[in-house]
């Protein structure tokens, strides 16, 4: 079902200074930086061998991300597991009585196709699974 963790997403206040934090302590090299609209926040892909960390900065308070911030502050927000069929990944999570938050996918970062399982189900965790665009 799954092909490999795609990326971590951690939810940020400050892009600039994770930013920092990750390419000057950690090497991690800034690959990708996008605004996603439909998501409501600016993201940045750093590498780490073959998957990424995705930094996420929400646009405003009222985004997923702004909410997560507010209750939980900076920290990890998602684990993303990447699936070259993202219809029928949803469908075998869906049969195995997990709860989806996205029944369809949407357009996340560089085109790709992403949707999203509901923590409840999965131990806590929010989890993303992710088609990239081909």
């Amino acid at each position: 079902m799954f092909g490999r963790i795609d990326h971590i997403g951690v939810a940020v206040d400050d892009l600039d200074g994770a930013i920092a934090l990750y390419s000057e302590r950690f090497g991690m090299r800034e690959q990708h930086r996008e605004t996603i609209e439909a998501f409501d926040v600016e993201a940045v892909l750093l590498e780490v061998g073959e998957g990424h960390v995705e930094l996420l900065k929400p646009l405003s308070s009222e985004s997923g991300i702004g909410k997560f911030l507010e209750r939980n502050g900076p920290g990890l927000h998602h684990v993303a597991y990447q699936t070259d069929d993202i219809d029928s990944a949803l469908e075998q999570v869906k049969a195995a009585g997990l709860d989806l938050i996205d029944k369809e996918p949407r357009t996340g970062i560089r085109g790709s196709r992403v949707a999203f399982l509901h923590p409840k189900s999965t131990g806590g965790v929010l989890t993303e699974l992710v088609e990239p665009a081909h």
